[in-house]
């Protein structure tokens, strides 16, 4: 008798695909440049349109205020497809960056092999890689969507303050919630 594993994305500690995507801002953005200048770097799979994104997205700028100096970044990336869902095209994004006051890398995965290859199922949904590129938190930013000030534990806040710590990071996933991604037909 053999066990099933699931061998969809970038496992705990394995090594995250390195990426060279567009960014809202006009520049290529390479996650081995990332590596070079941060000690944590929480990828953030998010879109335009998610509810849930759009309930956490004070909550994501308030995590880049409160780190960026720390040597940690967010980085946000839309892979979901804009001709099922045109509000999450790359113009679009432009704007809702703009908007949003964004003040993080918002990126686009046109092709959707990055998300692929990390096992990105929601938006928004975080993989949290070390100064390596090793992935050592997946899942959920906090455990209450709707309500920040009824926040019981903050994942994100503490796998990253776990991580620049060196410490293990506990618990290394959980079950992120929000709407699928939008893949290709």
């Amino acid at each position: 008798m053999s066990l099933l594993i699931d061998t969809t994305g970038t496992p705990i500690n394995g090594y995250a695909p390195d990426f060279e995507l567009p960014g809202v801002d006009e520049e290529v953005h390479h996650l081995a440049r990332y590596l070079e200048k941060f000690r944590a770097i929480a990828v953030i799979f998010m879109c335009n349109h998610c509810p849930y994104v759009q309930l956490y997205l004070n909550r994501m700028k308030e995590l880049q205020a409160d780190f960026q100096d720390r040597d940690v970044t967010l980085i946000g990336i839309n892979a979901n497809d804009a001709n099922q869902h045109p509000d999450d095209s790359f113009e679009n994004m432009k704007i809702f960056a703009a908007n949003n006051q964004l003040n993080f890398p918002y990126i686009r995965d046109v092709a959707q092999d990055v998300a692929e290859s990390f096992g990105a199922s929601k938006t928004p949904e975080v993989f949290l890689l070390d100064q390596d590129g090793r992935l050592r938190y997946k899942g959920l930013i906090d455990d209450n969507a709707d309500d920040p000030g009824a926040v019981q534990v903050s994942y994100l806040r503490s796998a990253i303050d776990q991580l620049l710590n060196s410490q293990p990071v506990e618990p290394s996933t959980t079950e992120a919630i929000g709407c699928s991604v939008k893949w290709r037909a």
